[in-house]
């Protein structure tokens, strides 16, 4: 029906309206070496503030992303491709405000630039910057310091839904495959109008690999019906 060849499929790593999650563990490159950057906070420790991101994953609780997580700016946002990713963080260079913890969290949500204030705003291109759950900031650095130094790394994900993915192929039982296209953050699309078929399902990462389902969602799918792939 035309309704549904509008709405289409939209879905995240935990992926969507169909709410198809793979559990991508480890999905990303292997520890590099440390970079440099700043991290803030935002919100309060329960953390309200952080669900909803830019990703598209929603209830981070719900999803099992809990409060591990980070807003990026624009220079380490990628246009959404790094939603997903999982980074190693450690406050240096402040015997004032650091503390001696470091912490992993998903990249979850974007910190966006404020041009009209070139001078100050963390979140500016080409600044890499971390805004953290309060929580996680409260584990790398003393409250009252607001913004602190860190060096960062990526590292591979451990927790079930994490991962960066660049590229999704789905294919109904009388279809071939299809590429599908990213809408934003981690919601992948398609216009094809794939109802009363089985679906099958090709997601790569960003360190190239790739995990094929097939008919992990029965003929009968329901939007908002949550579906397990395979793990990668």
């Amino acid at each position: 029906m035309a309704a549904n060849r509008t709405w289409g499929f939209f879905f995240m790593v935990k992926f969507l309206s169909l709410c198809l999650i793979f559990r991508l563990t480890g999905s990303q490159s292997p520890p590099a070496y440390w970079n440099a950057a700043h991290a803030t906070f935002y919100g309060d420790m329960n953390g309200t503030e952080t669900m909803m991101g830019a990703c598209g994953y929603g209830d981070l609780i719900k999803q099992g992303y809990g409060l591990e997580t980070t807003a990026l700016s624009t220079a380490l946002f990628n246009n959404g491709l790094t939603c997903g990713a999982c980074f190693e963080i450690r406050c240096y260079d402040s015997v004032q405000w650091c503390l001696n913890d470091t912490i992993i969290v998903t990249a979850t949500n974007f910190c966006p630039p404020n041009y009209s204030k070139p001078e100050g705003n963390w979140c500016n291109p080409p600044l890499q910057h971390f805004d953290l759950s309060q929580p996680m900031f409260r584990k790398i650095a003393v409250y009252r310091a607001g913004i602190v130094p860190v060096l960062y790394r990526r590292v591979p994900c451990v927790k079930s839904g994490a991962g960066d993915v660049v590229d999704v192929k789905i294919k109904g039982s009388s279809t071939s495959w299809i590429q599908m296209s990213r809408n934003w953050g981690q919601n992948w699309q398609t216009s094809t109008n794939l109802i009363g078929q089985s679906l099958s399902f090709q997601v790569t990462t960003s360190d190239g690999k790739m995990v094929q389902s097939d008919d992990v969602a029965p003929a009968d799918w329901k939007f908002g019906g949550v579906y397990e792939g395979k793990q990668f």
